[in-house]
């Protein structure tokens, strides 16, 4: 996964850097950084309720665009590849950081 991540990267950052008629990823970054969160959200609900129906098809296809739309964000803000894996391998090395969490009283 991490060629094809590299691959859609730097695809990224050439539509950033040239711009192409046609090009939805032209078009995001021409509409700036509130349009790209809003679409990374957007995203994310959809593998949420790809998920909650229960289709593996339709979440791996919401996974792709999710993905897709956080690699958008990724070069807009100038975050390399490089920086989210650095930081999974230093958050790989920690064990035992599960977080407690309160109770809610569902009866109330």
């Amino acid at each position: 996964m991490i060629d094809i991540f590299a691959e859609l990267y730097q695809t990224v950052l050439e539509r950033k850097s040239e711009k192409q008629e046609n090009s939805y990823t032209c078009y995001l970054f021409g509409q700036g950084i509130d349009k790209i969160l809003k679409k990374c959200g957007e995203e994310c609900s959809e593998v949420i309720i790809a998920a909650k129906n229960g289709r593996n098809s339709d979440t791996v296809m919401e996974i792709s665009d999710l993905l897709y739309h956080l690699t958008v964000l990724m070069a807009e803000e100038g975050i390399k590849p490089e920086d989210v894996e650095k930081e999974l391998a230093r958050r790989s090395q920690k064990t035992g950081n599960l977080k407690a969490f309160h109770q809610v009283d569902r009866n109330t």
